[in-house]
């Protein structure tokens, strides 16, 4: 065993033999317990997110794998449909080749499994870097053929059963993708913008009276599109509105496009926003859409797929791109002056215009939310255009066939299942969310217009009638189509999210009733962000009670997103990214900066950003190995909470490791199976036999019980950092600290029975807390467990498949607590006098007791050879009521007092002067931080935590002081 831990080498080792060996596949007994991956972009790399959510999955994965569950960690990738063809479509740019349009479907799709060939097993393999344990000879992907055949049939079923339907309907269009996007891939953002207010002229000579008191022969609307009216319908003005009452019914005549067009009240209409007049164009704004087929307004669509003007506005704008279209539209309403309702046209001396000027009333600046696509960051246009949609909202079927419609056969169950308990969010307060979701929930649009994913299997006549069925042939033999008939496939693929509603069920062997299927669904949870709860979670929870009557998943655990160490999320544009394998590896600073500055889309922000990362990592990162980073993120994962991760964090916990590995290193020495020089495994020492347990042997043994209890408890409510917390307090502070310390009296000892009761106890204790750690840091489990588990009676192969520890109530020995609390207590107190007064650690000290009760003189009597040893003293004794103390430090145990006489252990003047020197370097530095705390500048202008933090340092300095000078008092006494 060598004497440091190397991370690399021992992950390398067993990341290889464990997949080799077939560890990670059920085993085929026992319970069943499923968790399937939320299938990452098959092009894409493993970042934070990924690394945080697949430590908790294997966390559980090998727990229940030793629990005895018959286990399953279903591992796959997704096609991710627009990421994957943005990264073809760029890469195909970058290298001067044909564009997409140039090259054809085919060929393009061609491109697209070459590039999935050759990334496809990044992730793969970063994955498995990590020791995540699924089982590779299950790995699915959305394309394969078999998943395919899944997503085909769960369209045509429930297209079949009248839930599906084509429809021309507005969508969020991106017109840089050409694509229909869902509501959830829509990113709202504040933007600066304007409000333009515009004059439409009333038609037939009519006029009402303002506010004001002025008649008027047109209302002003408001728009921030201009570009939009083209394609006005309608003027909307809300019914009870007096100044615009008798107006209802009539009409304005548009401007640039002289069409006449109704006044229609509605009261969606805010009277009180604006003038109370509303510009209404169904084809091109979703409230504009609802309040057209209320009143049916005719749809004017006046944009391209590519979000230029079309054909069907005045030939002028025909054309232009949206952008240019707005600012000609403004233009020219601003130049028509041989209008009746037209204001002068006229300018400021600097030749600014004058408003009201033409039909433009007024321009004013306008915050507003702008959509844009979450992908390409266009600014999206509601888009009129035919798609496919699920219905979700309806209580009969669309097309008047008998039975439900969407609402009561996918979204009611969807919520039911939530209600009723059969699954359960944790945290609990995500139910909220989920609940809002779904009973405010729409049609749902899975018709995307791409090339790469699930083509749709709708075929078209040359009439435009639509036959749905599994393929071709299938269509001609339903339809009684002649082959002769000529069909044209849909060109849209479906929605990603779609091809993946059914991961549960597909990954599994459905629409077949596999022996897979029928064991592991419903799967035991489902690990993944509150991000994706209606992307995926609900639609998920909506196909898996649609086509199996039950639930997907039983649990599912909401984890937190990793943020930075100042809470900021992590992205490329803010230069704050960090690779999980960055971590685990090690990156020197001039790496770390060029990963965080190459490839920006912002260029300009690279200075800023280097010197960030110069700041926060001035050493680059040391490499922490994957059982340190798998702890951190154990250890910060509190429910309901973001991680804020730093890599200072994962390097202290590499020091955890570097614990875990002396101490093991010193129990094989200490049992005689490893030379301390050569690292070479010895012949130990025999451990069977008679034995005689100390009280910190039935110590250790009783808080191992608890440690299991706990450990068992966590799992169950998914409380990875109290996990992690228990753990790391019992290995390092009660093992390693405490209980490798209590041993070394024993092992110095004579008595023969006590030294094996100590070896027994050392590798014993050792072996389970392995166990019990190992769901959480596998590799270096595994690494000191082959060697440490002979010596314990285990013959096992691989600790992954051994027994998760459970807790023995019977072996729980409060006696036996209460004895060494009191015995650390009683050493502590001592430590502490050697601290405070400067007593170097090996120079033996008197100790005198006083106010000991009985019970305290039992144990110091029982455990004086202990002390005396730990502790380092040179004698110990109690004094009674009658005796008088010499000076002393005191230290306090209970009521007992542990005194420590001062006289003859330290110089008092060089004492007094080391005391002095203390007192005023912390003087000085609490003036200074005392000062800065009031200064109105830092108060008013520093944020909040720093504050408290200054606050908190000159609180610590002034209980320092105060120390220190009580120090002082009891050395001049002397």
């Amino acid at each position: 065993m060598d004497k440091t831990f190397d991370p690399s080498r021992v992950e390398a080792q067993w990341c290889q033999t464990w997949e080799a060996d077939g560890c990670y596949q059920p085993s085929g007994s026992g319970k069943p317990y499923s968790i399937m991956i939320p299938p990452p972009n098959v092009t894409g790399t493993l970042h934070m997110g990924h690394a945080f959510q697949h430590t908790v999955m294997d966390a559980l994965t090998r727990y229940h794998r030793m629990a005895g569950f018959d286990t399953l960690w279903q591992p796959g990738t997704d096609h991710a449909g627009i990421a994957t063809q943005m990264v073809v479509e760029r890469n195909l740019k970058l290298a001067g080749e044909p564009s997409r349009a140039e090259l054809g479907r085919e060929k393009f799709l061609d491109k697209v499994w070459e590039w999935k060939k050759f990334s496809a097993g990044t992730i793969s393999q970063q994955i498995r870097r990590m020791g995540s344990s699924v089982d590779w000879s299950r790995e699915a992907f959305t394309m394969d053929p078999a998943y395919s055949k899944a997503v085909v049939e769960h369209f045509v079923r429930l297209h079949d059963d009248g839930l599906i339907y084509r429809g021309k309907r507005l969508v969020n269009w991106d017109p840089v993708l050409q694509t229909a996007i869902s509501d959830l891939e829509v990113v709202q953002e504040e933007e600066n913008g304007k409000l333009w207010h515009f004059r439409y002229p009333l038609a037939n000579g009519a006029t009402y009276v303002n506010a004001e008191g002025e008649t008027l022969n047109y209302i002003v609307v408001a728009t921030t599109r201009p570009e939009t009216m083209l394609g006005d319908t309608a003027v909307a003005v809300h019914p009870e509105d007096e100044r615009y009452k008798h107006l209802v019914g009539k009409t304005v005549m548009l401007p640039l496009c002289n069409r006449e067009i109704p006044i229609v009240a509605d009261d969606y209409v805010d009277p009180a926003f604006g003038t109370g007049c509303v510009k209404i164009t169904p084809a091109h704004d979703f409230n504009d859409y609802a309040l057209g087929q209320r009143h049916k307004l005719p749809l004017i669509n006046v944009l391209t797929k590519a979000a230029s003007i079309n054909d069907d506005v005045p030939e002028p704008y025909r054309g232009l791109d949206r952008v240019v279209a707005r600012k000609k539209v403004v233009a020219d309403l601003e130049a028509l002056s041989d209008n009746t309702a037209s204001a002068p046209i006229t300018s400021t001396e600097e030749g600014k215009p004058v408003y009201p000027r033409g039909l433009v009333d007024k321009i004013v600046d306008h915050k507003l939310k702008v959509p844009r696509g979450d992908r390409s960051g266009a600014v999206l246009e509601p888009y009129l255009t035919d798609q496919w949609f699920v219905d979700l909202t309806r209580e009969t079927r669309h097309d008047g066939q008998p039975g439900n419609g969407g609402l009561l056969a996918i979204t009611k169950p969807a919520i039911d299942a939530v209600e009723s308990g059969r699954i359960r969010f944790v945290p609990d307060n995500w139910k909220t969310t989920y609940f809002h979701w779904l009973n405010n929930i729409q049609d749902w649009c899975i018709s995307r217009q791409l090339w790469w994913g699930h083509r749709i299997p709708a075929w078209y006549d040359d009439a435009g009638q639509v036959y749905v069925g599994r393929d071709e042939a299938e269509v001609r033999v339903r339809h009684g189509l002649a082959a002769s008939v000529p069909l044209k496939q849909d060109d849209d693929v479906f929605d990603t999210w779609f091809s993946s509603d059914i991961w549960p069920m597909a990954t599994l062997g459905w629409p077949e009733n596999t022996d897979a299927l029928k064991k592991y669904y419903p799967s035991s949870v489902l690990v993944t962000g509150f991000d994706i709860i209606f992307f995926w979670v609900a639609r998920m929870v909506m196909m898996g009670q649609y086509f199996q009557n039950d639930v997907p998943f039983k649990d599912v655990f909401i984890t937190g997103l990793v943020r930075d160490p100042e809470g900021n999320k992590m992205s490329k544009s803010k230069g704050n990214v960090l690779d999980p394998l960055d971590v685990v590896d090690g990156i020197t600073l001039d790496a770390l900066i060029a990963k965080r500055t190459t490839g920006l889309m912002n260029p300009a922000t690279a200075p800023k950003i280097e010197s960030k990362t110069r700041k926060d990592y001035p050493k680059g990162i040391e490499a922490v190995g994957v059982d340190a980073l798998r702890f951190t993120f154990a250890a910060l994962a509190t429910n309901g909470r973001d991680v804020r991760f730093d890599a200072a964090r994962a390097e202290g916990y590499r020091n955890f490791c570097n614990k875990i590995w002396n101490a093991s290193r010193f129990v094989l020495i200490n049992v005689g199976a490893l030379d301390a020089e050569t690292g070479e495994a010895t012949a130990a020492v025999s451990l069977d036999g008679e034995v005689t347990l100390s009280s910190a042997d039935r110590w250790i043994i009783s808080r191992l019980q608890k440690l299991e209890a706990e450990a068992a408890a966590h799992f169950e409510a998914y409380r990875f950092d109290l996990l992690a917390a228990s753990l790391y307090q019992f290995i390092w502070n009660e093992y390693c600290d405490w209980y490798l310390e209590l041993t070394k009296p024993v092992m110095q000892g004579s008595d023969e029975l006590a030294k094996r009761g100590a070896r027994r106890t050392l590798v014993r204790v050792l072996e389970v807390w392995l166990r019990l750690l190992h769901p959480i840091m596998p590799f270096i489990t595994e690494e000191i467990w082959q060697k440490v588990a002979p010596l314990a009676g285990k013959t096992g192969k691989t600790i992954m498949l051994e027994p998760y520890p459970i807790a023995n109530p019977e072996r729980i020995d409060e006696a036996a607590e209460a004895d060494v609390e009191w015995l650390k207590g009683f050493m502590l107190g001592v430590r502490q006098i050697r601290g405070e007064m400067d007593i170097p650690p090996g120079k033996p000290v008197p100790v005198l007791i006083q106010n000991a009760s009985a019970a305290d003189a039992e144990r110091i009597a029982r455990f004086q050879n202990s002390v005396s040893f730990l502790a380092r003293l040179e004698s110990i004794r109690v004094l009674s009521a009658a005796d008088e103390a010499p000076q002393s430090a005191t230290a306090l145990l209970g009521s007992m007092k542990i005194l420590v006489p001062m006289a003859g252990l330290i110089d008092k003047a060089a004492e007094l002067a080391r005391l002095a020197k203390l007192k005023a370097k912390l003087e000085n530095d609490l003036k200074m931080n005392e000062a800065r705390l009031s200064s109105d500048k830092f108060v008013n202008g520093a944020p909040a935590a720093v504050i408290d933090k200054e606050r908190a340092r000159v609180a610590q300095q002034k209980a320092e002081l105060a120390t220190l000078t009580e120090q002082e008092a009891l050395i001049s006494a002397l």
